[in-house]
Formats: structure tokens, sequence, C-alpha cells
């Protein structure tokens, strides 16, 4: 690869190999992102693998993916900057979920759109480890070892323990029936998979009029999903056209809420919802105002808060 991919990228990511993980993210269904994002992810691979990650600019992308004519600002209209922070976000989802073992990691640094393709190097099991070489002298001398104690009393101690643990199984009987002074000791377990709460997090709606509206709610979506995945005491789950609710002995909830926007405000309801019975366990209102901050910054402000008033009631 070169200098393709940015700073930091390993040279044998070699182009065919990119490609064919491309094709993985995109055709994954836990790669959630919208076309547009996608034709975005898409384009931005295929011209730093053509050696032109230089004409990767706000201007020229929006052209080229979302069709704006010459007269795009990107002051005004921060298209490329909500979508690559989408992408960010689905592509860290994708890696958490199931690319943990993918042999390249695709990302998109902050504050720019040129990807980079890391080249990651699969564990070595122990049973797949080579042996050293002089293996075969090691075993010689070790048969040319001369007997030790614990080799001599190898064969006697192994039918003594097994002869010991015969009578303790016939004393332990003996204990229910008349009773044991020694108090039974209560093992309380660490909370597991099995007592986390699980999630299911709805896309929030975009009630206002202004068109970006649908996008903001989008992008927090996805911002409020990456934060939860960072809580352990929870299972987050994206709900889908296709997501099944299936029984399970752990508590289930649904997030869910709406946005609208309007002129410089943004206003955030949330909601989390015992799945159970339907009873809300806890409401959250959010106000913000863009002046000043950029939109992407606003939604990780928001969907930390969400994350963190989540996690005190774990």
């Amino acid at each position: 690869m070169g200098s393709q991919g940015g700073q930091g990228d390993d040279p044998t990511a070699d182009p065919a190999r990119v490609r064919d993980q491309l094709d993985r993210i995109l055709s994954s269904v836990e790669f959630q992102a919208p076309d547009r994002s996608r034709r975005f992810l898409a384009y931005i691979v295929a011209e730093t693998l053509a050696g032109r990650e230089t004409n990767l600019k706000a201007y020229a992308i929006a052209q080229a993916v979302f069709g704006r004519d010459a007269s795009f600002d990107a002051q005004n209209d921060p298209v490329v900057r909500i979508e690559a922070g989408r992408i960010r976000r689905a592509l860290e989802r994708y890696y958490l979920v199931v690319g943990r073992d993918d042999p390249i990691q695709i990302t998109i640094p902050k504050g720019r759109y040129v990807p980079s393709f890391i080249v990651r190097q699969p564990a070595i099991s122990p049973e797949n480890r080579p042996e050293p070489k002089d293996n075969r002298r090691h075993m010689l001398a070790a048969q040319q070892k001369p007997s030790s104690y614990r080799d001599l009393l190898l064969p006697i101690g192994v039918p003594l323990v097994l002869g010991l643990v015969a009578i303790l199984s016939l004393i332990r009987p003996l204990e229910g029936l008349f009773g044991s002074s020694t108090p039974a000791v209560a093992t309380v377990s660490s909370k597991g998979d099995a007592l986390k709460a699980e999630i299911l997090v709805e896309p929030l709606v975009g009630t206002g009029r202004e068109n970006g509206d649908v996008d903001i709610a989008k992008g927090l979506t996805d911002e409020v999903i990456a934060q939860l995945t960072k809580i352990n005491s929870v299972i987050v789950k994206a709900a889908g056209p296709q997501t099944q609710i299936v029984a399970s002995s752990r508590p289930q909830l649904l997030l869910q809420g709406s946005l609208g926007t309007e002129g410089s405000r943004l206003h955030v309801q949330i909601r989390l919802v015992d799945r159970a019975d339907g009873t809300v366990i806890w409401t959250g209102a959010y106000d913000r105002t863009f002046e000043g901050r950029s939109i992407l910054d606003v939604q990780e402000e928001i969907a930390r808060q969400i994350a963190d008033a989540i996690s005190s009631r774990q």
C-alpha cells in the first residue's frame, strides 16, 4: 500500500485484501449505516486505493457522493461531517460485534476523510505454535533423566488417593443422616451475562420540520448505541425491520425517543421502557444549541449523558 490509507498503515494491506474487507463490511447486517453512508465509505476507499487520497476533501465528496453542486459550502452544509461521524460509529460497532477477527480493520481517523487500513496479525494458538528446533534434544534428555522420588511414589500415590475418595464418598451420605456441625457456606456467583439487562435501541424519530432532523436522529441513534456498548452491565441490540423479541431470563428493556430542531436548537426526548409490561423506567430531556458547536459534538454529548444515566441505574 505504501502511503495509501494515511500514516501508520501496514504496507502488506494490498488493495485486493482491502476490497475484500470492504465487501465483507458492506454485506454485513451489523454494519448499520444508510445507503449514502455506504456509498461514502466505498468512494473514499476506492479513491484511496487508486492513489487519489489528496482529493478526499469535503467539497469533492459532497459532489461525488451527495450530488451537491459547485455552490456547496461545508460550513453551511455539514452533510459530509455528519456522514463521516456516522460511518466511524458504524465501523466501531461492526468491529466490536462481528469483526473482531477480520484480517483488516478499516477506520476513518477524526478530522480527515482518508481511511486507514490496519492489518491484524492472527493470534497463534498453543497447538499451532511451532516447536523449538532443539525439541528432539530436550525429549532425549528427558528420557535419559534419572527417576526421582516423585516418579517412584507416583504408582503408589494414585491408588491411595482413589481409595481416600471412595471412603469420603461413603462418609458424606452418613453426614446427611446424622447432621453436621459445620455450617454450610453459600456461594454468591458474580454478575454474569445471564444477569445483564438487554437494551433494544429503537431508531430515534425526527419530529421537527427541518430537513436535517431525520439525519440528526439517525446519527444520534448510532452514537447512543456506541456509548451504551461501553457499559459492561448491559447487552445492547439495535432494533431493525427483522428484530424479533425472544423470551429471556435477563431483564429486557427498550430505549426509544424523538428529537426535533428549531433554528439552532435541538430538543431530545428519551425514555427507557420495560418490555415485559410497558412500564416506563426512566425518561430524559435534552436541549442543546448548535451555535459555535458541530452537530457531531452535540450528538456525542447527549449520547454520553444518556449512557451515564442508564449506567447509574444498573
